[in-house]
């Protein structure tokens, strides 16, 4: 029913020539370029951490980690109060339907 239609190779007409060949060149060697200089090595120190430097770290992750804490709780403690002051209503709101 439904088929494709597939294109039809055209034929060659009158005399056909075999193709040419080509001969390539003879490869020629190439040299590597030579290696390059290595970078200067930077003049800035590297980071040393002391012992109290990595304790304030810890201790300020800390901090950053109870932090984000208190407030994604807060944030769901709002959510629940909200859902449960919301369901009151809803209840209130039927019983003084019903009585009608």
């Amino acid at each position: 029913m439904l088929r494709p239609k597939l294109p039809t190779m055209p034929q060659p007409t009158g005399l056909v020539t075999p193709p040419a060949v080509i001969e390539s060149p003879p490869a020629v060697p190439v040299p590597y370029p030579a290696p390059a200089p290595a970078a200067p090595a930077s003049s800035r120190p590297a980071v040393q951490l002391t012992s109290g430097a990595t304790l304030a770290l810890i201790g300020g992750g800390a901090a950053v980690v109870l932090v984000v804490g208190a407030v994604l709780v807060s944030m769901l403690l709002a959510v629940a109060v909200t859902a449960a002051s919301v369901a009151v209503c809803a209840v209130v709101v039927r019983s003084v339907l019903k009585d009608r």
